[in-house]
């Protein structure tokens, strides 16, 4: 369905993604992982074809370089930042963005049912939580019915009941053999839906692994955010990452994974170091898929 090959794509002296290949086959879901500046969006962005770049990059045989429209019409795009006009009405927004894609606007009512949005369309978008809107998003995504969903942090400034909101939606879309690719920072997101994850670091493909494999030995793996007394995420981040701790940092504090029983352990890690937490927020955990899922 998707195939990569020896992408690069430099910026100056830069290399934000770096001699990358990997494939995903239908129906799979893969999540990127890594800090910011990992090369995640980039490596979206060459996917989208709206960077250029070294390499070949194919969607369902469509050649991104070469014919890229048609690369892009087997693709459904969910972005991090939304861009809607908050006094359009929900059933407005999406026959709008339906008109403009020539898709059948009777598509509409039923991609509001899908992503759980049925009822809501007379309700103005300021109106709207930012799960319901990244939801919204989802459902302008799905109006050509592509096979492929691509989201750049879907849940990154959600709140709990949001990223369940659209977690929820997204199981839904793999359920009916939707190909997934998407970047995350929380282990809990990419365990719900992930049968694979890469692991960029500076632009390089550093793993191609599993869930389970990441997180082994684990019998519930929990997201902590982090917020530090002072600017030293940075260097906090490596202390636990040289502590044996699956870390991110995603630009709204320092992302931790821990097992269920050793939520203290980043916290002595950090004291060690004399690196003080302000505070701390335990994340919503989302049930782990099935075997061979």
């Amino acid at each position: 369905m998707i195939t990569v090959m020896n992408v690069s794509k430099r910026f100056g002296r830069v290399a934000a993604v770096d001699d990358i290949s990997f494939e995903i086959q239908p129906g799979q879901a893969l999540a990127l992982w890594g800090s910011n500046g990992a090369g995640k969006t980039t490596l979206i962005r060459c996917l989208l074809g709206v960077l250029r770049f070294d390499g070949s990059i194919h969607v369902n045989d469509a050649n991104v370089r070469k014919r890229g429209k048609l690369a892009r019409s087997h693709i459904g795009y969910v972005p991090q930042e939304l861009s809607f006009h908050e006094d359009t009405r929900v059933a407005g927004a999406l026959s709008f963005f339906a008109g403009l894609r020539r898709s059948d606007l009777r598509r509409c009512t039923q991609l509001l049912d899908q992503v759980g949005l049925g009822g809501q369309d007379r309700k103005r978008l300021r109106d709207l939580s930012g799960g319901m809107k990244q939801r919204l998003a989802l459902a302008v995504a799905m109006l050509s019915d592509p096979p492929v969903i691509v989201l750049d942090e879907p849940t990154s400034n959600l709140d709990s009941e949001g990223r369940s909101e659209v977690v929820r939606a997204l199981k839904v879309l793999k359920d009916e053999g939707k190909t997934i690719l998407f970047a995350s920072h929380r282990a809990d997101e990419v365990m719900a839906l992930a049968a694979r994850v890469l692991v960029l670091d500076a632009g390089r493909l550093k793993r191609d692994t599993t869930p389970a494999e990441m997180w082994s030995g684990a019998d519930q793996v929990r997201t902590m955010r982090l917020c530090l007394a002072d600017a030293s995420e940075a260097a906090a981040a490596q202390i636990l990452r040289d502590a044996g701790h699956a870390v991110n940092l995603n630009g709204r504090g320092l992302c931790v994974n821990v097992a269920q029983d050793q939520k203290a352990s980043p916290f002595r890690d950090l004291a060690r170091a004399q690196i003080v937490v302000r505070d701390f927020e335990l994340l919503e955990d989302y049930p782990q898929p099935e075997q061979g899922s």
